[in-house]
């Protein structure tokens, strides 16, 4: 833990800000596991942070601060926990009308394999069953497209998340799961929404992260990754006849 703390801190951490989004860069501490284990304590982690802020200026010290700005949520939704233990089963917010999650073991069963035809959603789910972890952003967007394109519950995410992840943090994984849910503690409401097909472009342009665990799609062009729900079927199996097509659609 002390090692990967110091390598962090001996460079990464400054370009943390713009790498930490991009999920084929080593552009985060790994420390998650760390953290949630007692390896090493919090309040080290930060001491250390604030000693790579010492001498600094400009985007390196935004980017350490970015860092920090993370650690604090790790806090924050313990405090959530401890002043609202039943968030674990339940909504932390709720809406006049229930929301009607969808029953549908197949969806599920499609999402948990790495399944959906939405590259980036498959790459996720599947680094999580090779490697119990997942990259921040990638658990952000296989999150959403569970409760916002599936519509299924985000106990059953958050259920796979907990048998799954060797960094399994009551506090923060349901802090995580309820903000994706817009059922959290977050001033969003239920329109945030995330785009599957744009986050990819935006976070592996050139599909590195996806090639790395979605092996259909390892020698197909990144554009017809990315546009992958747009392809018809005589397309699609052109190009990758093993990957499955997708099985919402995301416009609707």
């Amino acid at each position: 833990a002390r090692d990967r703390l110091e390598a962090f801190c001996d460079g990464p951490i400054y370009d943390y800000a713009e790498d930490r989004d991009y999920p084929a860069r080593d552009g985060t501490s790994r420390l998650s596991t760390d953290l949630k284990w007692g390896t090493i304590g919090i309040r080290a982690v930060y001491a250390r942070t604030e000693e790579a802020r010492s001498g600094v200026g400009g985007d390196e010290d935004e980017s350490v601060e970015e860092f920090q700005r993370q650690l604090a949520w790790r806090e924050f939704y313990a405090q959530v926990l401890d002043a609202n233990p039943e968030v674990v089963t339940e909504n932390f917010d709720s809406y006049a009308n229930p929301i009607e999650w969808r029953d549908d073991d197949e969806a599920l069963r499609a999402w948990k394999d790495g399944e959906t035809g939405y590259p980036i959603v498959d790459a996720g789910m599947r680094q999580l069953r090779e490697e119990a972890y997942v990259h921040n952003r990638v658990r952000m967007i296989v999150a959403a497209f569970l409760t916002k394109d599936l519509l299924l519950d985000w106990r059953e995410g958050y259920a796979h998340f907990r048998e799954y992840l060797v960094d399994h943090d009551t506090a923060n994984d349901n802090g995580g799961w309820q903000w994706a849910a817009s059922t959290g503690t977050d001033a969003q409401p239920y329109f945030r929404i995330f785009n599957p097909m744009t986050q990819g472009e935006r976070y592996d342009p050139d599909c590195e992260y996806v090639r790395e665990y979605v092996p259909e799609l390892r020698g197909v062009d990144p554009d017809d990754v990315h546009a992958w729900h747009e392809l018809d079927a005589e397309e699609r199996e052109a190009v990758a006849p093993e990957y499955p097509a997708p099985i919402v659609d995301h416009a609707e």
